[in-house]
């Protein structure tokens, strides 16, 4: 009974979080906060206690294996990382889908800038999540009829920042040891610093907690292969991640230039080709490595490189502020403060501890890009 009116005063609170944005929002966005909150009360609904689960005999072996490890990933990542020792990825929930959601980027057809949505919580961000492919599939068609350049990519974990209990996932649960805790150490981190509207800083702190985090994990708990196919893993994704660069500065110095629009989409259909093309190579020089096809899966556009740089531009920042602060407590008290300045500030600091980011075509910053199953 105790759970049965927790779950009902769980609907009743989306529900009133669905009606109150969709009056500030407007009408029309009141379908799509029904399913983010349905979306997640449904997470709620179908996650378990971690230890219900070991303690069910019907449990396949496998996986109680995979959520003992992520039970010692949780308590090293409090222990060792000074991350928040609350519910999340205390417990399970098994979907009947490869992702969580569903995530649409848009961009103009000639323009890297990425479309911005403002929601209550997470502030302005450069996508819109759905938990439905089929509904994702459909708003990147209305876009797409506005001539709009479309990525629909499938996300397997987020945060609610702390706002509620998120549950470990069977859309990663059966990740590398490594990845798993990358994944919890950079969801978490979220919970600790995240500043609404701002994706560079949010992803650059979170992606350095994950990196230093990981490192320490395996020095503890890795073995020789472990730390060899990690080595392997960053090594691709800092490939994959050049080669986007570089695709992406094409495209940029195009949009800049004063031609016409017929050649800049003749020449934007041959830097994409080119991608391609310079793609498979990569794949063959990684021994025909495949983690990234799905990249590809739909046709290329801008909206794929409009995130290029959100999770890197400030990393060098980052890394350099952790190594000066040497603890993570200390680091996290050092980026709390960085985060209490006005944007222009904020990146002026960070600049001063790293390398300068990445500028988009327009002279903005680049937007988020995830790389081999980041959210």
């Amino acid at each position: 009974m105790r759970n049965i009116a927790r779950h009902i005063l769980r609907t009743k609170f989306w529900l009133a979080v669905a009606c109150v944005s969709a009056m500030l929002a407007g009408c029309a966005q009141f379908k799509y906060y029904m399913q983010a909150a349905q979306g997640q009360y449904s997470l709620w609904s179908d996650a378990r206690p971690i230890e219900d689960w070991l303690g069910d005999p019907t449990t396949d072996p496998q996986l109680k294996a995979r959520l003992e490890k992520a039970l010692l990933i949780r308590k090293f990542a409090v222990k060792e990382l000074g991350l928040p020792d609350n519910a999340s990825y205390k417990n399970y929930a098994a979907l009947s889908r490869p992702f969580v959601l569903w995530n649409v980027v848009a961009t103009p057809e000639l323009s890297l800038r990425p479309i911005q949505w403002c929601f209550p919580i997470a502030g302005c961000v450069s996508y819109r999540g759905y938990y439905s492919k089929e509904d994702a599939l459909a708003y990147a068609e209305e876009l797409r009829k506005e001539r709009d350049d479309v990525q629909v990519g499938g996300v397997p974990a987020y945060s609610t920042l702390g706002w509620f209990s998120d549950p470990l996932l069977s859309t990663f649960i059966n990740y590398s040891d490594a990845e798993l805790a990358r994944m919890v150490f950079h969801e978490l981190a979220h919970q600790v610093v995240y500043i609404p509207g701002d994706s560079q800083f949010n992803e650059g702190f979170a992606t350095a907690v994950e990196e230093a985090g990981v490192a320490r994990w395996l020095e503890l708990y890795g073995t020789d292969p472990m730390r060899e196919a990690y080595l392997r893993y960053n090594a691709r994704r800092q490939d994959f991640l050049a080669l986007l660069v570089r695709h992406r500065t094409m495209l940029a110095d195009l949009y800049a230039s004063k031609t016409s629009t017929r050649h800049k989409r003749s020449e934007k259909a041959r830097i994409f080709a080119h991608l391609k093309s310079d793609y498979v190579k990569l794949k063959e020089s990684w021994g025909g490595y495949a983690g990234y096809d799905r990249w590809f899966a739909e046709p290329l556009t801008n909206a794929h490189l409009s995130a290029v740089g959100t999770y890197h531009d400030y990393l060098p920042a980052f890394r350099a502020l952790l190594k000066q602060e040497r603890t993570f407590v200390r680091f996290y008290g050092a980026v709390q403060k960085i985060a209490t300045l006005d944007v222009g500030q904020r990146r002026q600091q960070l600049e001063l501890l790293g390398r300068p980011p990445m500028l988009n075509a327009e002279g903005g910053k680049a937007a988020p890009v995830a790389a081999e199953g980041m959210h």
